[in-house]
């Protein structure tokens, strides 16, 4: 495999990931610095990154665990060893990069030097092993060109990721569209390319896991409106939506909803947005409750 012209670092972050871990650092492209981010495991994380001679970085308990805070820790780490990483590329341990995907990024940022963020299509691992695994996989299917916002697994220019102080380490998800706002603030664009760029392994089998996950999406949608609703778009009518479909006078009105989404996602999807209102309201709520009683909300975590 040719190397990128640009010098590329990557930043793994995990936490009890298991032997999605180990697919992900094993399968790492040979000839980038690369450094894992552990926030608290209780498995052996960190010593099978060591095993693999990987840069480990593992956060104190001291400040609550956020992903945001795993990537700037990591992103801080790989600058201090190679300071002159021009592109960083975060990835979450339960994924593997794709062999091609830092030289068709690297790529398209030497074409496209106002770009700030290159991401391309995430697939999932297992998208038929369960219902919920192929929600994430229907997700993950977004149009590619100009987007407002990437994933968590993104390559970023370090120029534009270190001048808006990188992630909110604060938040407890929806910290990468946090960022890209910042980022377009400053000019820089958020661009998908139809490039494979990695393999995602949700693990989700449980009605359990897909609650907290969607709850956790609520939660992330009203700190966002919170933080940055009156200069954002579409941030207002999504938490609205949540409140008015999740009240129980909106239930009859249900099916209208399903009908409407199916005829564009399909029925799985469908079912996923209707039903998802609740859980939605539910972080909205937990969030608005955090605010009201100044209390710290740790990680909601569906594994």
């Amino acid at each position: 495999m040719t190397l990128s012209p640009y010098f590329v670092g990557i930043v793994v972050i995990g936490r009890n990931e298991g032997d999605r871990l180990t697919q992900c650092l094993t399968t790492l492209p040979r000839g980038y610095p690369a450094v894992y981010v552990d926030s608290g495991s209780s498995d052996d994380s960190v010593a099978k990154a060591k095993r693999l001679s990987i840069a480990v970085c593992e956060l104190s308990s001291d400040r609550p665990f956020t992903a945001g805070r795993a990537r700037n820790a990591g992103f801080r780490v790989l600058r201090e060893a190679h300071p002159q990483v021009e592109l960083v590329q975060f990835l979450d341990g339960d994924c593997e990069l794709k062999t091609e995907w830092i030289n068709s990024a690297s790529a398209h940022f030497h074409s496209e030097p106002e770009v700030g963020v290159v991401l391309g299509r995430l697939q999932e691992r297992f998208p038929d092993a369960s219902i919920y695994n192929r929600i994430c996989q229907i997700e993950w299917d977004t149009p590619c060109g100009d987007v407002p916002s990437s994933g968590g697994i993104a390559m970023m220019q370090v120029e534009a990721f270190a001048a808006v102080g990188g992630f909110n380490e604060t938040l407890i998800a929806g910290e990468e569209g946090d960022l890209c706002y910042r980022l377009r603030a400053r000019g820089w664009k958020i661009h998908k390319i139809p490039a494979d760029m990695a393999i995602h392994d949700a693990a989700m089998t449980r009605a359990r896991q897909w609650w907290a996950r969607s709850r956790r999406s609520g939660y992330s949608a009203a700190e966002a409106y919170a933080l940055r609703g009156r200069n954002e778009r579409g941030l207002l009518r999504n938490v609205v939506s949540n409140v008015v479909w999740a009240l129980p006078l909106s239930w009859p009105f249900w099916p209208v909803l399903w009908l409407r989404t199916s005829r564009r996602h399909g029925r799985t999807y469908a079912s996923h947005i209707v039903l998802g209102k609740i859980p939605h309201f539910r972080g909205q709520l937990d969030f608005w409750l955090d605010q009201l009683f100044k209390r710290k909300r740790t990680l909601i975590e569906h594994k």
